[in-house]
């Protein structure tokens, strides 16, 4: 009997006197294609193979057995994310529970368990914004240590206990209003740190440290597998007996692995190639110009003539003689050498008039990973597990409470403000020292985020996306292959494809002056929601 299909379950969040809980609400599954249809059934074969009936909703207590990784394939547009969102959906209404990386309740002997997992937490934030409870890679391989009385809070919110007398718990200024809120922040988003910041509590009070996961999960769902390395990929085998991953075989691949991705490598049988593009893909001038880039009689100029044609038709599409410096405090310019990176990054802060021994607020930076001694590794841990992992985009927000202490907002993760001790270096032409407007002695590192290069753009999209024209020029001429293909074929790909909904081709190094000052009121205001209060409990 073929799975593909199904019947997938709306869920519906109920808030009730043991806590919120999860019920099932009948609703029509979308069409699958044929290739959907056949992917969809493979992974439910091998998901019963590991106990998980998702088709009659069976559970068995895990067994040692053979463990299974499967590849679903294919280029923007082909439903991967649809095809995962549905498999979510099916191990959920079959008991499964999902395992976020912000709070695990008690294990069972009978339970089992899924994680859907991003290598970054903008890549994770579209998964969640599509109602899949996504986290980066990270955030499960280490898990939080709760204060005792923060646990019981907990476990009531996930439906494992009663409501908490209140008077029994050790927690200033915790009232029945701020457990309400709480539940009802639950009902709506399944995270329990939210939940509990909305009840006005900090985390630095009830996240007391981190700890290496021991304990292996039963299936992870793994989205722009394209992005993993070798390393993540082994991590990842380690904790997840069934492990699907879910990426685009046109990207780049990560840099050291020589244009080779980590689901290249499985056999045959266990990659799912996803072909056909969807109706909600059909039409897509912007998708339509990434699959073009399959064409390999098509030329640099061919493909230019393309973006003029579709730029007359389509107004997602626009041919641009320059580049827009207000877009770029919230979108990066996306080029291919670092040159003109840097050259772009100090075109930004002068059309913003900069002043060159400080930031202004509203600057993106792109983290660079965290100098820490080993001695300081639960630090690490901590900044890690709050977002500032290597890639991540922040916007600073201005000076922190204590002196080399940045406050920052996390773009893409659940609770994005923070402060942190913070290197910014600002990298300057024609010489390797940079400069450097904001040091600690130790702690998180950044870049300025103003223009990035495509191999650091993988994994993240937004709405508008500036692709610098005369780099991707640059690549065709150097006549550079990965993998067999045109460099500059698989650059164009990458970039095209982080826009949502509008594509910026710029044609000639210039900057537009921006109309307004830069600032912060365009973010979430996340005050609520934070695990921390700005300028206090500073990491």
């Amino acid at each position: 009997m073929r799975a593909g299909n199904p019947r997938a379950p709306m869920l519906h969040w109920q808030v009730g006197a043991r806590g919120v809980r999860c019920a099932r609400m009948s609703a029509p599954a979308p069409r699958f294609s044929d290739d959907q249809s056949t992917a969809f059934d493979r992974v439910a074969e091998v998901l019963a193979g590991a106990g998980i009936d998702v088709t009659s909703k069976v559970l068995a207590p895990r067994a040692d057995g053979p463990r299974a990784v499967l590849a679903v394939t294919g280029r923007a547009g082909s439903g991967k994310t649809l095809l995962l969102g549905e498999l979510y959906r099916a191990l959920v209404a079959s008991g499964v529970d999902v395992v976020s990386g912000d709070w695990e309740g008690r294990r069972r002997r009978d339970r089992r368990t899924l994680a859907v997992l991003a290598p970054t937490n903008k890549a994770a934030s579209v998964l969640r914004g599509r109602g899949v409870p996504a986290t980066t890679i990270h955030r499960i391989l280490y898990t939080p240590v709760y204060a005792p009385e923060y646990e019981r809070i907990a476990e009531w919110l996930a439906g494992q206990g009663t409501r908490p007398d209140i008077a029994g718990l050790p927690i200033a200024g915790l009232t029945e209003a701020a457990l309400d809120r709480a539940a009802a922040f639950y009902g709506q988003v399944a995270s329990i740190p939210g939940a509990l910041a909305a009840a006005g509590l900090k985390g630095s009070d009830f996240i007391k440290g981190w700890k290496r996961r021991e304990e292996p999960l039963d299936v992870g769902l793994i989205d722009e597998a394209s992005m993993l390395d070798d390393r993540q990929f082994e991590d990842l085998k380690e904790i997840f007996p069934t492990l699907v991953l879910f990426g685009d075989p046109a990207q780049l691949a990560p840099v050291g692995q020589s244009g080779e991705m980590v689901f290249d490598r499985l056999p045959a049988p266990a990659r799912l190639t996803l072909s056909r593009i969807h109706r909600q893909a059909a039409g897509n001038p912007i998708l339509d110009l990434a699959h073009a880039l399959s064409d390999p009689a098509l030329g640099f100029d061919d493909f230019e003539d393309r973006l003029r044609a579709a730029a007359r038709e389509d107004d997602r599409v626009v041919l641009a003689e320059r580049v827009e410096a207000g877009l770029m405090a919230r979108s990066p310019v996306l080029v291919w050498r670092n040159a003109t990176r840097i050259r772009l990054i100090h075109a930004f802060r002068g059309a913003f008039n900069a002043p060159p021994d400080r930031l202004l607020a509203g600057e993106p930076l792109i983290c660079d990973g965290i100098e820490l001694p080993l001695k300081h590794r639960k630090k690490r841990l901590d900044l890690e597990a709050r977002g500032l992992i290597k890639g991540a985009q922040v916007i600073y927000l201005g000076e922190g409470s204590r002196p080399g202490f940045a406050r920052l907002h996390v773009v893409g993760a659940e609770e994005p403000r923070i402060s942190v001790a913070s290197i910014v270096k600002i990298e300057m032409p024609d010489t390797e020292d940079p400069f450097i407007p904001h040091a600690a002695t130790m702690g998180a590192a950044f870049l300025h985020g103003a223009a990035v290069t495509i191999h650091k753009a993988q994994g993240s999209q937004w709405d508008s996306v500036q692709v610098f024209g005369p780099d991707l020029f640059a690549a065709a001429q150097s006549g550079r292959t990965e993998a067999g293909l045109p460099l500059w074929k698989r650059l164009a790909y990458v970039a095209i494809t982080r826009a949502e909904r509008r594509l910026m081709w710029v044609t000639r190094y210039r900057l537009s002056r921006p109309v307004e000052a830069l600032g912060t009121a365009d973010l979430p205001d996340a005050g609520r929601l934070s695990l921390r209060a700005e300028g206090d409990a500073d990491a």
